[in-house]
């Protein structure tokens, strides 16, 4: 085996493609998670994708505009120094220069795709030590099902492949295993103290965050004849009755271009309370508290996830966990691997969801303290990070050296 001398690692993301606090979160969560294990982490944006959100239709150098958000999210947090993004097909590269660029991915003990959604480049590759991140199963395990070929080229450079599908592989689980390719669960990591609710009082409204109508995103799949979709507006149908049914105030925080008007007059005459995400979703703090603020989390999830039971649980729920704010989300087959029962919730059909709330309510105290215990026990990063390390095959040593298995 090789033993590095540095414990550089690598995180190749996407938050200019999709620039709103929770993204920035989710891969805040990985890079300070990883920092305080030890490591020397860096976060590199290579997909080469324009950012059209980011730009909002605005003139302007894109990579000027990119650098500066990614800037803005990264220093507050000592990582002023510790980015870069590249475009691989102009060479254009900010942040770190592209000699400092190519000498991180050679030194790196890992370099890590998260979401897959950078394809990869031989400088990255070429060390073994590439390895993919799937936060949304399913799609890519049945694709590798049909042979795609398109697919198993873009993984196949990789060394190790997870996934957010805790449930792959279990015998309830019929999301398609593949003889090639391993998929390895793994869970989102929090960061317990920055989720602190602090002076934030939850407000007697179940809320979450997200996107509404995404049917034109063309994510549908379908597996063995059948069909599955993958806008969750598909799922919240099913239980738009809910707040008659239980008395209890309920409100969705939903990006603005995926629900119409007609969608809101369709929630609200439900007794859903509809507000637009990017209202906090610019800031950091603004998310936090927003979550913080709140009685808890009721969601639904992917069609594609709940009947296949891929075992996909939102980093978002985590993070509602780790404010100390009960989770009641539908059951994708996560709760064969995490407790639900106290603190955290899944339900299938609408007369459980709606016990499900009652229960809640009937000892909120109780369950808001299981709550930040569940995501203490299963989704804080020193248990998360430890475990997909060694699973990569990077091993801590004591003295801060990463060694990499070769072969």
């Amino acid at each position: 085996m090789t033993v590095l001398p540095a414990s550089k690692l690598v995180l190749l993301g996407m938050m200019s493609r999709m620039p709103v606090a929770g993204n920035v979160w989710l891969i805040l969560q990985y890079l300070i998670g990883l920092r305080r294990l030890g490591y020397d982490p860096y976060y590199v944006e290579a997909h080469g994708v324009y950012p059209g959100m980011l730009m909002g239709g605005s003139g302007g150098d894109a990579g000027d505009r990119v650098a500066g958000f990614l800037d803005r999210a990264l220093r507050p947090f000592g990582f002023g120094d510790r980015w870069a993004i590249h475009d691989p097909d102009s060479g254009d590269c900010r942040g770190l220069s592209r000699t400092r660029l190519s000498e991180l991915y050679r030194s790196a003990a890992l370099i890590v795709n998260v979401h897959g959604g950078t394809r990869p480049l031989p400088e990255q590759y070429a060390t073994g030590r590439m390895v993919y991140l799937g936060t949304d199963p399913v799609q890519v395990e049945v694709e590798l099902h049909d042979g795609r070929q398109e697919t198993i080229d873009f993984l196949a450079p990789h060394a190790a492949f997870f996934t957010w599908g805790e449930n792959h592989g279990r015998p309830d689980c019929r999301v398609p295993v593949s003889d090639r390719f391993e998929f390895q669960p793994t869970r989102a990591p929090v960061v317990m103290d920055l989720w602190e609710p602090g002076d934030v009082a939850p407000r007697p409204v179940f809320t979450t965050v997200g996107n509404w109508d995404q049917t034109r995103r063309g994510k549908d799949v379908t597996f063995e004849g059948e069909v599955y979709t993958w806008s969750k507006h598909h799922e919240f149908l099913k239980f738009l009755d809910l707040p008659a049914r239980t008395g209890q105030a309920f409100e969705l925080a939903l990006s603005g271009g995926s629900y119409t008007d007609a969608d809101r007059r369709l929630l609200e005459g439900r007794g859903w309370a509809v507000r637009d995400s990017l209202e906090f979703s610019t800031e950091l703090d603004a998310y936090r508290r927003y979550l913080a603020g709140s009685r808890g989390e009721f969601t639904v999830a992917k069609d594609q996830n709940v009947r296949l039971r891929s075992g996909w649980f939102s980093e978002r729920s985590a993070q509602y966990l780790a404010c100390g704010r009960p989770v009641v989300t539908q059951e994708t087959g996560f709760s064969n691997v995490l407790p639900a029962g106290r603190g955290l919730f899944a339900f299938a059909t609408p007369d459980e969801a709606a016990a499900t709330v009652a229960e809640v309510n009937a000892d909120y105290d109780r369950h808001r303290r299981a709550a930040r215990e569940v995501a203490r026990e299963f989704f804080s990063y020193d248990v998360v990070l430890p475990k997909l390390l060694a699973d990569a095959g990077v091993e801590r040593r004591p003295r801060g050296a990463a060694v990499w298995p070769a072969g």
